[in-house]
């Protein structure tokens, strides 16, 4: 055991994870769980996407699966989507037990933060945050399911939809996910609203919670909230000009409400939430290459969403920015951003486009589909997105595995994996500097 706790923090962090994608599986897998007897393999890529929050499926979840399936599931994404570390010191603070070093070290490595301090703060944060914003969707959502289904039934769709939504999971019980609700504003806005505000990560909402004020907000509260308004409004404007006279998507719908109701959740939900109102697979090629980009980038730190983050791109940005200026600082509303914090986004997207690039080719090269409906699958699992044009049911069990695979790196963090392989010796000799012709 006690060799188990020295291992480093990312190695002990995967391991919870593999864990829980375990048990996930294994309960998945009782009698209980499933209206129809389901394979080994359906077990385990159920649970690694509900884990991970990805939501991606090979079988539907609202059929396949009892209530007790589904109450797996839901707790599987609740887990995930708070961070495993983060519930366990959760229970243990409310039980009164000291936090030490280590758990800390833990915490940090899974909720994305690059110092140690008001750790613990921000852990309550995230439980009161959780706990008031899915009872609310669960609430307004209850107000269409349960005249739609019953009492019993309405109460749980909005249960399980708020679970999912807010945990940016984007798994549905309705075999389409949001197509049927596409003219319904109170749910689009609704499960929208849920995985925006989780999608900004918990450090953002504690900034806003506690201050209040932008001008005592953290430079990353600002790049986040800067740059999610920024991606917001630039895909909302791609996605209404590229699919407005798609007779498959945008043209297809009844009435202009449903067409912006569609055009804003499209919008958004690339960035990791994963559910759909309009038929993915029926985009155009142009809105496809979009909705990849998006799904890259994904959300912010110390959130429930995927992705490389927001203020990686942001710093990326800044970063080509001070390069065209040939300035050596990286500059943003009166701070500078140091030199490791870019090539920690070098390192970052460099290990993203390795992984996305490597699962490409597995998948490819093992399967016959269409090379942009890969790359989709690929991205979006990488993401923890979700999204699907209809690869995630023609995969064969290497095909699953290799997804599986993505989704657990994509939810662990590529810069987690690097910092597990990278060596942190320091080293005794110093070279000369070289030049090198770049471009």
């Amino acid at each position: 055991m006690r060799r188990f706790l020295d291992l480093p923090a990312p190695a002990l962090l995967a391991l919870l994870y593999l864990s829980w994608i375990t048990v996930g599986a294994l309960l998945l897998m009782l009698p209980i769980a499933s209206t129809d007897s389901i394979t080994w393999s359906d077990a385990l890529f159920t649970a690694t996407s509900a884990v991970t929050v990805t939501g991606l499926v090979v079988v539907d979840t609202g059929t396949a699966f009892t209530t007790f399936g589904q109450g797996v599931l839901m707790l599987l994404i609740q887990l995930g989507g708070m961070g495993l570390m983060t519930f366990a010191v959760l229970v243990l603070s409310s039980l009164g037990m000291q936090i030490g070093l280590g758990q800390r070290q833990f915490l940090r490595e899974e909720m994305g933060l690059s110092s140690l301090g008001g750790l613990l703060d921000i852990v309550w944060v995230v439980f009161k945050v959780v706990l008031v914003c899915e009872v609310i969707g669960m609430a307004i959502m209850a107000l269409v399911f349960v005249p739609d289904f019953g009492w019993g039934e309405g109460l749980w769709q909005a249960a399980f939809h708020s679970i999912s939504a807010f945990n940016n999971a984007g798994f549905s019980l309705f075999s389409d996910s949001l197509m049927g609700y596409v003219d319904n504003p109170l749910i689009i806005f609704t499960i929208s609203v849920q995985f925006i505000v989780a999608g900004l990560g918990f450090a953002v909402l504690s900034d806003i919670l506690v201050y209040g004020k932008w001008q005592k907000f953290s430079l990353h509260t600002r790049l986040m909230l800067v740059g999610t308004l920024s991606l917001i409004f630039i895909s909302c404007f791609g996605y209404g000009v590229l699919e407005w006279n798609n007779p498959e998507t945008l043209a297809g719908l009844a009435t202009s409400g449903e067409r912006v109701n569609a055009i804003w959740f499209e919008a958004v939900t690339p960035r990791t939430a994963g559910f759909n109102s309009i038929n993915t697979a029926a985009i155009q090629d142009s809105t496809t290459l979009m909705t990849m980009v998006l799904m890259v980038i994904g959300g912010g730190s110390t959130s429930t969403a995927g992705g490389i983050k927001v203020t990686t791109a942001v710093v990326l940005l800044l970063a080509t920015i001070a390069f065209f200026r040939n300035s050596g600082k990286m500059r943003a509303f009166g701070y500078s951003v140091g030199l490791q914090q870019g090539l920690k986004v070098m390192a970052l997207l460099t290990i993203s486009l390795f992984v996305i690039l490597a699962g490409l080719f597995f998948i490819v090269a093992t399967h016959e589909i269409d090379f942009l409906i890969a790359a989709f699958e690929v991205t979006s699992a990488f993401g923890t997105v979700g999204l699907s044009q209809g690869a995630t049911s023609e995969l064969n069990d290497f095909g699953r595995a290799i997804i599986c695979l993505i989704m657990f790196l994509g939810r662990l963090g590529p810069l987690t994996l690097g910092f597990f392989l990278a060596s942190k010796t320091t080293p005794r000799i110093q070279y000369p500097e070289g030049s090198i012709y770049l471009g």
